[in-house]
């Protein structure tokens, strides 16, 4: 049988999450807080490197509050929004297909963690094949 395919296209953002999963369980953080802390901090550099801020000023410039971190043991927000491991489990498992996740994208992400591969040097190649 052939390896199941993605429902969506991976995108770095995928790669970026699920390797903070892994990092985070390595890290002895328990599975559920691993992911909901893995799609928080997806979430954060992706609105930074968006330049989601209007006219590129920072929070405080807009009449903001600057983002701080809420209390270590639990999830985080994004926009007022709790981040937990549901919210994983929708945004990156369910988009792309709890079979491919579970025999493909996650096993290959795993591997290239465990291999001591950085983010950065996987995000681009490891996609590569699942379009």
């Amino acid at each position: 049988m052939a390896d199941p395919k993605p429902r969506m296209p991976i995108r770095r953002f995928d790669v970026f999450a699920d390797y903070n999963f892994i990092r985070n369980e390595a890290h002895g953080m328990p599975a559920n807080l691993a992911r909901g802390r893995a799609i928080w901090a997806a979430k954060v550099v992706a609105g930074r490197r968006s330049g989601s801020a209007p006219g590129g000023k920072p929070p405080e410039e807009r009449g903001e509050r600057k983002a701080e971190p809420e209390e270590e043991e639990g999830f985080r927000s994004v926009g007022g929004v709790e981040q937990t491991d549901r919210t994983f489990e929708k945004e990156i498992v369910g988009r792309m297909g709890a079979d491919f996740y579970r025999d493909v994208f996650h096993p290959a992400i795993e591997q290239a963690y465990r291999d001591g591969k950085r983010y950065e040097d996987i995000r681009d190649e490891i996609r590569k094949t699942w379009k």
